[in-house]
């Protein structure tokens, strides 16, 4: 096996002694050749499994001539949008154009379509009309079935249907695409594999589906929002790959888009193998004259080390994607890429992060997960922890001591993120000591998401209390080990649930604190996400109680704007807001009000003035001011 990048050209091909590739792969990625990307896993696994592929990174769309670079493949096309959504990674929740794209050589937007997958599959069927298309990543994944579209605000059909393309594989990918690869291989007719779990596919009869749930046709859902929050709701319950049943969408009874069950979640085994093939673990070098790829700084020393998540947040889209049983690498793997990072030239002795959608998950939260899945009506830590739930981080110590211990290695990270409502479920502290002691970079970034517990329990969040015990548990344990490292939590604006009236609670809260976020993350619609279906339908799927959306740009702004309450540019924003919640009494000198009456802003500083306060060069540490905010009564 030729140990170097996958071909991206004729003049690659003919290096490795190749006249045509088993598989062609499209993407709306640059290349890189590294295991965070979808593109090279599912690629490299192929390679592994004996087949040739070939590479065609950010065609252009616009002409065909741009997706036959590689020639007619002997099995089929592979399309990804790439690592995101092609919407998401274009606009922003504003729905204005972003202005860089990470995932493309020099970060130069405007390399990829909108709607990615429909469209290079559309091109594809166009110059060859009958080699086999299969989509897959997050775009194809989320959109397999009918799904709300934010950006064009309607409700779409399966992507399986505009795409033109033979089959979907939707999830994490490793099994089925292998699966899909042999029956290919074997002279199976793409039309014909409808039998592989994790996979997606159409028929015009359903004589020949067993063992299925139907679905509401898809005009019915267009035409009642309720039935299609039942609908989903049906989706998201059987998202299990132990009990999630066979889905079938109707489209006015002529065709029939079907979702096979989930695939099995990977082996510890099959995860260290998966992440020992043999990538270059980084961007082709075609694109070091363009300043080479911007993602690649954020993961190139990264260890992932879990996916999957029990946490289920609402507004989370991993329980349609990875699912939520956790699998989770090897000691001995992960220890094996670590090694591997110290002898890159420019590793500077420090491991940026260890973990995954949830850092300090490293198995699954039961052992009843392991043979029957996860409960299909029931979450592991909303509202409250199951009593089932397995709370340990021993083995996560054990790892992240190991990783310290690598020569070279000066320190080790954590960034992507913990559950602290899980932390507090073990009762050991062990983990909350050695994250403060050795693995926070002066800051620990957490999502509360929010205070309001009626907005927290439609987040699918622990109420507001689990995080100020979070709060005075981290602070008590830095004060023990004499470290002064600040808490950065991220903050929610205008999701589901959110009236003026929780978003002035939040104001309140920051007020109290003495903290204003530089940044805030407005609510972004995603597909397949709890929360976009209450955002389109009104209801909470879960209980079918309606919901109250805020969805007028306006509106949205005016909840922004209270997070961000001391910025002069928001003042009028904020009194407009706390005048529609009724609160104009935020609005005065007294120390609780939050900005000045009009014409009477005052350019001192603190948190009561319209004007943006003065900061000294040294921040005030967000320990100290949690501390602060345990003492008060509110």
């Amino acid at each position: 096996m030729t140990h170097d990048y996958l071909p991206i050209s004729r003049q690659d091909m003919e290096k490795r002694g190749w006249e045509q590739c088993d598989f062609v792969y499209v993407t709306g990625d640059a290349y890189v050749d590294h295991p965070s990307f979808g593109t090279a896993i599912i690629s490299r696994l192929l390679e592994a499994h004996g087949y040739k592929v070939g590479i065609i990174a950010q065609p252009d769309w616009k002409n065909k001539e741009s997706i036959q670079s590689l020639g007619r493949p002997r099995l089929g096309f592979l399309v990804s949008a790439g690592n995101m959504d092609s919407m998401v990674n274009h606009y922003s929740v504003s729905k204005k154009r972003r202005r860089e794209d990470a995932y493309t050589p020099g970060g130069v937007m405007g390399k990829r379509p909108d709607y990615a997958v429909v469209v290079y599959c559309n091109l594809i069927r166009s110059v060859y009309k009958d080699v086999p298309i299969i989509a897959g990543g997050i775009e194809a994944s989320l959109r397999r079935l009918a799904h709300y579209d934010y950006w064009s605000n309607r409700l779409k059909r399966s992507i399986l249907l505009d795409s033109q393309a033979d089959l979907i594989s939707y999830g994490m990918g490793e099994h089925s695409i292998v699966e899909i690869a042999d029956a290919l291989n074997s002279g199976l007719d793409v039309k014909d594999i409808t039998f592989i779990d994790g996979t997606v596919y159409k028929t015009r009869q359903l004589e020949s589906v067993y063992d299925y749930k139907l679905l509401p046709d898809y005009k019915e859902l267009v035409s009642d929002k309720k039935r299609y929050a039942e609908s989903f709701f049906v989706q998201y319950s059987n998202t299990d790959p132990f009990s999630g049943k066979r889905l079938v969408e109707p489209y006015e009874g002529k065709v029939f888009v079907v979702q096979n069950p989930p695939s099995k979640p990977l082996s510890q085994q099959e995860m260290d193998d998966v992440y020992a093939l043999s990538y270059m673990r980084s961007y082709h070098p075609s694109y070091e004259a363009f300043g080479g790829v911007p993602a690649i700084r954020e993961i190139k020393f990264s260890l992932i080390s879990n996916r999957g998540c029990f946490g289920a947040c609402s507004f989370c889209a991993l329980t349609f994607h990875q699912g939520r049983i956790i699998q989770a690498r090897s000691h001995e793997s992960l220890l094996r890429e670590a090694e591997t990072l110290t002898k890159e030239p420019d590793f500077k002795g420090y491991i940026h992060d260890v973990g995954g959608p949830t850092a300090n998950f490293r198995f699954p939260a039961c052992e009843k997960q392991l043979t029957k899945g996860a409960c299909p009506s029931k979450q592991c830590l909303f509202p409250e922890p199951c009593r089932n739930l397995r709370a340990d981080h021993s083995d996560y110590v054990a790892l992240l001591k190991k990783l310290r211990s690598i020569p070279k290695v000066k320190k080790v990270f954590i960034r992507s993120g913990i559950r602290f409502d899980y932390l507090l479920a073990d009762t050991s502290r062990k983990f909350l000591k050695e994250l403060c002691e050795y693995h926070v970079s002066g800051q620990l970034k957490v999502a509360p998401e929010h205070v309001s517990d009626a907005v927290l329990a439609r987040m699918g969040k622990p109420k507001n209390a689990v995080y100020r015990r979070f709060v005075k548990e981290y602070n008590e344990m830095n004060t023990r080990l004499g470290k002064e490292q600040y808490l950065v939590p991220y903050l929610m604006s205008s999701h589901p649930g959110s009236t003026m009236k929780e978003a002035v609670e939040l104001a309140e809260y920051l007020r109290d604190l003495g903290y204003m976020p530089e940044q805030v993350q407005d609510f972004y619609p995603t597909p397949s996400t709890i929360s976009t279906c209450m955002y389109y339908t009104g209801y909470d799927c879960r209980t079918m109680e309606k919901v109250y959306v805020p969805v007028n740009p306006h509106e949205k702004a005016m909840q922004r704007a209270l997070i961000q309450y001391r910025d002069p540019k928001n003042y009028d924003l904020v009194v407009e807001a706390l005048r529609i919640a009724g609160r104009t009494d935020l609005i005065g000198f007294d120390k609780k009000c939050l900005v000045r009456p009009s014409g009477r802003r005052r350019k001192e500083n603190g948190a009561n003035t319209g004007a943006k306060p003065t900061v000294s060069k040294k921040k005030k540490p967000i320990r100290n001011i949690h501390k602060k905010r345990e003492g008060n009564a509110i």
